[in-house]
């Protein structure tokens, strides 16, 4: 067995470590499990991958609750072995999102930042909290009089309400993640209504709870070795359109700054996940802007690159998701990034409350756009799910300004990403200021519907999708009086049929 005794500073609790296969077997069907974990990052491994191999023979199910994404070891093979029943609140995985669109796999796509609390609130299916808890850590403390404090790794999801609420909890000590990892994030969990205070934050470097999570050792059920490491991913390269769209929005921050309506040094920046989030943070880079601030969930690549650069003062998140490359060179450098990096709780980093009292400024992506300002972040043709809504909704309503992403095609130039009426909407035209796709930047605010549409036309849609949207708006304004939002309810989602139907959006 893997040797964790540096770890475990807590005597008593080296009595509590067992392999991974006798934690799993304490599992049952049908129990709710909470595991930590928030994108590929500090999500436990052994104890899910010992638990696919028992229900080889011991087939059950479980309700599978995470802080977001995680790693193979749970959504691939957990799926694939057919333990998963039900999942939230958001993933990425191939494996998983197949057995979601297929309905083998029950999936509630929730704000992030809505989910610890409803899961306290006994809000979700069942109406009972987390059974178990299966959290990974770098170190287990010794606080005395029966409590340990659960350093975690590099994430902290919804790792502390789970161990604060769960019935039991399993602890994976991690001996690939460094000890030094230790210092860099900040427990805190929110009392529930009517006894909720204010969270007593007013900058994104404040702490305001402990830097491990607490926890009884009695509720302890196992403590389990592992040295598996975070299967971080590779982000795309930044192409000419993402590189543009980089541009864009510091053309529109340095317009903003000009005219007063934001600092020098911008306001709390929040990104989304993935290749284009991390593109557009890197226009900053090699931007004229410095003394920033991050107020995010996910902690990627161009973050590291502002901090390289000397333009980051503070970067507080939920989780660190950067590329391979990026992440050994993290681990390199632990002491010298960990002074810049606060990974929170998400119910604290996606809290509407301090997005609006901070001023972030929310920048996520968009699968597509319509003509009047509206975003789809999650489904494909209104149908098939992509990865969820993720913490987008928690910034977009409650942020200073609010910008989505878009590429202005898709699949090759077969999809229009602006469309007369998005096929599946989460995120209406009232919480959506600034549009940004590669040709221009389409600013909405104080804007009508038919205003917002000429602008989006305009500055956003490609030029071969340009005169359908506008031949679209046109008949629309006609046929319907010139209506305060005209439709052609017959031809809304005409561009979807068109694809579904003939495999491209062009007439």
């Amino acid at each position: 067995m893997i040797d964790i005794k540096s770890r475990v500073h807590c005597e008593a609790a080296m009595a509590k470590v067992t392999t991974a296969e006798a934690a799993a077997a304490l599992i049952k069907d049908g129990m709710n499990i909470g595991v930590s974990g928030f994108t590929p990052s500090g999500y436990p491994k052994a104890v899910p991958l010992a638990l696919a191999e028992r229900a080889k023979t011991d087939p059950l199910k479980i309700n599978l609750w995470t802080g977001a994404s995680v790693g193979p070891e749970i959504d691939s093979v957990l799926t694939n072995a057919g333990v998963v029943a039900r999942r939230l609140p958001y993933q990425t995985n191939n494996d998983l999102r197949k057995a979601i669109n297929n309905g083998s796999v029950q999936y509630t796509d929730l704000h992030l930042s809505h989910v610890a609390q409803m899961a306290r609130y006994g809000f979700m299916y069942g109406r009972h909290d987390v059974d178990i808890a299966i959290i990974e850590a770098c170190i287990i403390k010794d606080l005395g009089n029966g409590q340990i404090g659960i350093v975690p790794t590099t994430s902290m999801g919804n790792s502390s309400s789970w161990v604060q609420s769960a019935k039991q909890v399993i602890i994976e000590v991690n001996v690939t993640q460094p000890e030094a990892l230790e210092g860099m994030h900040d427990s805190y969990v929110p009392l529930d209504p009517p006894n909720r205070l204010p969270l007593p934050l007013v900058k994104p470097e404040d702490r305001i709870g402990t830097p491990y999570i607490p926890c009884d050792l009695s509720k302890v059920a196992a403590i389990v070795p592992c040295d598996i490491t975070d299967k971080v991913r590779s982000l795309g390269a930044i192409d000419d359109e993402a590189k543009a769209m980089g541009e864009n929005l510091v053309a529109f921050f340095k317009t903003e700054v000009a005219e007063g309506r934001l600092p020098k040094n911008l306001l709390p920046l929040q990104s989304g996940v993935g290749s284009v989030a991390n593109a557009v943070i890197n226009g900053l880079v090699n931007s004229d802007f410095e003394d920033l601030t991050v107020f995010t969930e996910v902690v990627q690549d161009g973050m590291f690159d502002l901090i390289d650069a000397g333009k980051l003062r503070v970067c507080s998140g939920t989780a660190l998701s950067p590329s391979p490359d990026c992440l050994k060179k993290f681990y390199a450098n632990v002491e010298k990034y960990k002074k810049y990096i606060v990974l929170r709780p998400q119910e604290v980093a996606n809290s509407p409350e301090l997005a609006r009292r901070i001023g972030v400024i929310a920048m996520n992506t968009a699968i597509e756009v319509d003509i009047y300002g509206n975003v789809n972040s999650t489904h494909i043709a209104g149908t098939k799910i992509m990865n969820g809504i993720g913490g987008s909704g928690d910034y977009a309503r409650n942020g200073f300004l609010t910008v989505f992403f878009t590429t202005s095609l898709a699949k090759g130039g077969a999809i229009s990403s602006v469309v007369p009426f998005c096929s599946h909407v989460d995120h209406t035209e009232h919480d959506v200021d600034v549009i940004v796709s590669e040709r221009g930047v389409a600013d909405l605010r104080g804007l009508s519907p038919k205003e917002r549409a000429l602008v989006i036309i305009d500055k956003v849609a490609n030029p071969k999708y340009q005169p359908l949207l506008k031949d679209y708006f046109e008949r629309a304004c006609k046929e319907c009086g010139n209506s305060q939002t005209p439709h052609i309810l017959s031809e809304a989602l005409s561009f979807h049929d068109r694809f579904v139907k003939t495999g491209t959006m062009e007439k």
